[in-house]
């Protein structure tokens, strides 16, 4: 037996193996690449607007201008979901403006709660740009092992079939057969467990990245609404 399996290596048994379990082990190999290129393209852009975050906070918490950061925070961090989450809250602030600057008394109740809307569209679209990917992660995690079992189900039981017609039947003539199956399953593992801890560790980072953006946005809105009662109130004295 041991002569029989020494022959074999992997390659040579997923070469041998049936048609319906290289179809199997074809499918979790394509799983398998393309959750690695989604768990690299997700560390990568994690990574980056983290960094983005970070630095455009220090600035905005700095003491500056928040008009002139606004005319200059996009252009330095383009792509940055918390960038575009303040950038959509001071457009809007913008769009209620006076002649003066000031936001217009009369229409003042209806400004904040306008920014809100906007703020919380332009953070659900980053949120759904940041998790995608994620879903496919998720299914390989919790489906892979369930394919590759599958194909070892069927392969084992294509080796005993094979053994139906046959006088003498020892464990080596079905040993190579039950080999190739649990590469199956194997491969169902391998692409299965990346993929689980990838969309945990991925899933937390954009629940954190979503209450970070979510209490900068309130900030964002008390700085705002005090500026506003400020003005408001200027302009009644």
């Amino acid at each position: 037996m041991n002569e029989t399996l020494g022959s074999h290596n992997p390659l040579e048994l997923v070469a041998q193996a049936g048609p319906v379990v290289k179809l199997v082990m074809l499918s979790l190999l394509v799983a398998s690449i393309w959750s690695w290129k989604i768990i690299i393209e997700k560390w990568m852009l994690f990574r980056r607007v983290t960094r983005e975050a970070t630095a455009f906070e220090e600035r905005f918490w700095s003491g500056g201008s928040i008009a002139k950061l606004y005319q200059t925070a996009a252009r330095e961090w383009p792509d940055s979901p918390l960038v575009n989450v303040f950038t959509t809250g001071f457009r809007e602030w913008k769009r209620w403006e006076g002649e003066d600057g000031a936001p217009v008394p009369s229409e003042t109740g209806d400004l904040l709660p306008n920014i809100r809307r906007a703020m919380t569209v332009a953070l659900n679209r980053e949120m759904d740009n940041l998790g995608r990917g994620l879903t496919f992660l998720a299914t390989t995690g919790s489906t892979s092992p369930f394919i590759g079992l599958f194909g070892t189900v069927w392969g084992i039981m294509n080796s005993f079939l094979g053994l139906a017609g046959a006088k003498n039947t020892t464990l080596t003539m079905v040993a190579p057969g039950i080999a190739e199956a649990l590469i199956a399953t194997a491969m169902g593992l391998v692409a299965a467990i990346p993929a689980v801890i990838a969309y945990n560790k991925y899933a937390t980072n954009l629940r954190r990245f979503h209450q970070k953006m979510d209490n900068f946005g309130a900030e964002f809105l008390n700085i705002l609404e005090r500026q506003s009662a400020r003005r408001a109130g200027g302009k009644s004295s």
